[in-house]
């Protein structure tokens, strides 16, 4: 199923087409959505965006880059995960993102289940800092947060077992990450949650309301957990979670819902500017190789 979808995504990419359209909608849903929100400041947004395309195009690559154990340059992974978050927007549950991810580890030769390896210890670990934040936040949230992420680490050590026995072929070959490996994505992943927190604090004053940096990470802690639920970017079910949550610490429900909606609609243009400038510079290496 997993080489379906890849099949189908490569596919995709090479149409000129589809990248022709690609761009369109990356240029159409801020025009559309925008305009839709009240009156907005513009310079508190600004003041967020700049934090969190740090935080997910710059540490998060470099987050990935040292849990995997492959001998890839920084751009390499600066290219591929720019790319991964555009497609990821395209996707229901950004599961595009992943996908595109595994592709590209596999283009370069490493074997499937390494790549799988890689992908899977860089959400997990991701999801640990997240949780150690909402910890920080407030004593409801983490255990609400830590069940899911520890359920699905027992299902995947299960899973491995399993494998073990039927299709040892598909499990990883290489080591897992060292300790020491992942201390340092955790501490990459918690300067992304600090990003993060920058761009909602930035998206709820851009409203002309206020929230605490701590009450903002507890919202989209706890907004996370519907994540589970695939919709679109803008208009998933963690949206509306974190619309409940931001009013619960207090933001007024418009403000609340303008602010998410700004989120969303900003997270186009960093990933139109350089996962699509790196997926066209991509295609016309290519053509020009064939």
């Amino acid at each position: 199923m997993i080489d379906r979808l890849r099949a189908v995504l490569t596919t995709a990419l090479a149409s000129r087409t589809v990248l022709v359209l690609g761009v369109l909608v990356s240029l159409v849903v801020p025009a559309l959505t925008l305009p839709r929100l009240p009156a907005v400041t513009v310079w508190p947004m600004l003041a967020g965006l700049l934090p969190w395309v740090l935080g997910k195009y710059l540490l998060c690559p470099l987050r990935w880059r040292a849990l995997t154990d492959a001998d890839l340059g920084r751009r390499w992974y600066l290219r591929a995960y720019a790319e991964s978050e555009l497609l990821g927007l395209f996707t229901p549950g950004h599961v595009g993102a992943d996908l595109w991810r595994l592709k590209r580890l596999t283009g370069t030769g490493m074997g499937r289940g390494d790549a799988v390896l890689s992908v899977g210890t860089d959400r997990l670990v991701g999801a640990l800092g997240l949780a150690a934040f909402v910890a920080f936040a407030g004593t409801a949230l983490p255990l609400n947060l830590i069940l899911p992420v520890a359920g699905l680490s027992l299902a995947a050590v299960v899973a491995v077992i399993v494998l073990r026995r039927v299709r040892p072929g598909l499990l990883p070959s290489r080591p897992l990450p060292p300790p020491r490996k992942l201390v340092h994505g955790l501490v990459l992943s918690a300067g992304y949650q600090l990003s993060i927190a920058a761009l909602l604090v930035g998206a709820v004053s851009a409203t002309g309301n206020s929230v605490s940096p701590l009450a903002v990470l507890g919202a989209f802690g706890a907004s996370q957990l519907a994540g589970a639920v695939p919709g679109p970017n803008g208009a998933s079910p963690r949206d509306g979670a974190l619309v409940v949550a931001l009013v619960a610490a207090g933001v007024p429900l418009g403000a609340a819902a303008a602010a998410v909606t700004l989120k969303a609609a900003l997270a186009w243009l960093p990933a139109l500017a350089l996962g699509g400038a790196s997926l066209l510079v991509g295609r016309r290496q290519a053509v020009a190789t064939a």
